[in-house]
């Protein structure tokens, strides 16, 4: 509905009603007088009612046109979030049904986001559940026996109490995990950016994690020896992301396996960071969902071998943070290796 539309139903109508009259007076000029009053009762009803029905058109166009502009007005201004006239120099219909369409589509998108966290809220509150409920049931079972008469028996009461104990370190990590990922989600993460040496600082989480590695006999190393390499970042923040990469890669490795750690310059800006086992490797369809909030390639697998479900969704967020990727690359049989990075200091 454009807005010159009711001009041209005047033009139009003017020149149908020219052309009626100019019949007229051609008749008139080679007819009777008899003749000429009959065709006055006939004409002129005509030539008023033809007026009548352009005017009434004209009138109802202005009409239904203004109460568009209207609706636009309102439309437009709900969604620019002003409420200001907005200018018309368009077809009113035609903007309103795009606009409309936008409108409707862009609800549609927000409904599915809106089902997807509904989704995402329910499965990572169930997995929450799950996870606290094991290392609780087992603590609470552990009291239970220690006040029912395990107490007093010296042999049983320090195995009892250290395995609860167990229990709340289990629960304590995951709190802290949970913590992490709320500072992470509201960009509250803090970084303290400095130059440190990322090879010095490998080492030490090798002694960190050593006695871990020991208890399945498995190997860690660098697959050369390495200079100093300083880079720039938060140094506890990545301290924590070697530990989760490297505590997962000792939890989901056979016995008797090695862990190597590699660096690569990628440009005189930039290092990559290698975590490489070869142990069983990861499914080509776990790969996109591995760095989600408590999912787990074998889940029956995985509740034993103990961890909050968070560690390398933490990994990603802090390695994020830091305007850099990580990578994971996988074979099974040959093992996986997950790989991020570190902007380099000059």
């Amino acid at each position: 509905m454009n807005l010159s539309k009711p001009i041209n139903i005047i033009v139009i109508g003017s020149t149908l009603l020219s052309l009626l009259i100019l019949f007229l007076l051609l008749i008139l000029k080679y007819t009777s007088a008899v003749e000429i009053t009959t065709l006055y009762f006939v004409l002129i009803p005509l030539i008023v009612g033809v007026i009548a029905f352009f005017t009434f058109s004209f009138l109802i166009e202005k009409f239904i046109n203004k109460k568009i502009k209207l609706v636009y007005r309102i439309i437009s201004s709900q969604k620019l979030g002003e409420n200001k006239d907005v200018k018309i120099t368009e077809d009113v219909l035609e903007k309103l049904s795009v606009d409309t369409a936008h409108w409707a589509m862009t609800q549609k998108n927000q409904i599915e986001l809106l089902k997807q966290q509904n989704e995402f809220r329910k499965e990572f509150l169930g997995n929450l559940a799950h996870e606290l409920k094991t290392p609780v049931f087992s603590v609470q079972g552990f009291i239970l026996t220690l006040l029912e008469g395990g107490l007093e028996d010296e042999t049983v009461n320090r195995v009892f109490l250290e395995k609860a104990l167990n229990g709340v370190d289990r629960i304590t990590a995951l709190l802290e995990d949970l913590d992490d990922i709320s500072k992470i989600e509201y960009d509250n993460l803090n970084l303290k950016i400095k130059s440190f040496d990322i090879v010095d600082l490998t080492q030490k989480v090798f002694d960190t994690v050593l006695s871990k590695a020991k208890r399945k006999n498995i190997t860690l190393e660098f697959n050369k020896l390495y200079h100093p390499i300083f880079v720039k970042a938060d140094k506890d923040k990545i301290a924590q992301v070697l530990i989760n990469l490297i505590n997962n890669a000792i939890s989901y490795s056979p016995e008797g396996k090695t862990i190597t750690l590699r660096f690569h310059n990628i440009d005189k800006k930039t290092i990559l960071i290698e975590v490489a086992d070869n142990g069983l490797g990861i499914e080509a369809k776990h790969l996109p969902r591995l760095f989600e909030r408590f999912y787990r390639v074998d889940k029956s697998r995985a509740r034993n071998v103990g961890g909050s479900g968070l560690g390398l969704a933490i990994v990603k967020h802090i390695i994020e943070a830091h305007n850099q990727t990580i990578n994971v690359r996988s074979t099974i049989g040959k093992g996986s290796t997950f790989s991020f990075t570190l902007e380099k200091d000059k």
